[in-house]
């Protein structure tokens, strides 16, 4: 069970960061649909450019290598406190994304009635718990 958390998570990480770095070179794909909207939908929250959403995309690649090395499934050689304090840290980075901000993002979201507000109750929030879950596994 740990071994299908843990692998699945990485490959979704890996997933979401080359997913970031099409957005970063211009893709539009499903844009519409990942950046919270004002309750009438009339405007983004905000804009990411280009240098932050690449930083996002590298984040999430070294997140999934990070799991994959704490889980022993990759060989690298880094501290184990190293190690398991930054899979802590990414769990609960997940956990609190996953319970959001009590407005527009997260399981306790206010405005629900947005594209993004359905995505984000379907899929980012739960996938959000998911990954949280395979942090924790991990670092037990």
């Amino acid at each position: 069970m740990t071994t299908f958390f843990v692998v699945s998570s990485a490959a979704i990480l890996l997933f979401v960061s080359l997913l970031h770095m099409y957005w970063a070179i211009g893709g539009r794909w499903s844009l519409g649909e990942v950046i919270p909207r004002t309750s009438d939908e009339s405007r983004r929250l905000f804009t990411p450019g280009k240098g932050p959403t690449l930083i996002v995309a590298l984040l999430l690649a070294l997140t999934s290598f990070l799991l994959l090395i704490q889980s022993g499934y990759l060989s690298l050689s880094f501290p184990p406190a190293l190690l398991r304090w930054g899979s802590l840290i990414c769990a609960v980075v997940f956990f609190l994304r996953a319970i959001g901000d009590f407005h527009y993002v997260g399981f306790f979201k206010k405005v629900r009635h947005t594209r993004f507000a359905h995505n984000d109750t379907w899929l980012f929030s739960p996938l959000c718990l998911w990954l949280g879950f395979s942090f924790v596994l991990a670092i037990l």
